[in-house]
């Protein structure tokens, strides 16, 4: 099982190498975004963003809302 955690893209650290900050619960990350970029969405216009993050690769984009569901039920479970 694989466990992916929401956070927000808060700062583009590296452009060459896309390379982000992310907040994760308050907890900031530095991650690789390549996986949720393109032409379409550059690594400029992911500031803002909310990403699935696994070991230090965004995975994927997520709206505010689920991502917003899954840090409660993480809550939820850890308390």
């Amino acid at each position: 099982m694989c466990l992916g955690i929401p956070g927000q893209i808060i700062e583009i650290t590296n452009v060459a190498q896309k390379l982000a900050t992310v907040n994760i619960s308050g907890v900031r990350r530095e991650v690789n975004i390549a996986c949720i970029v393109d032409e379409e969405h550059p690594v400029e216009s992911c500031i803002g963003d909310w990403v699935l993050v696994h070991v230090g690769f965004a995975m994927n984009r997520l709206d505010e809302q689920k991502a917003a569901g899954t840090l409660k039920l993480f809550r939820k479970w850890l308390l």
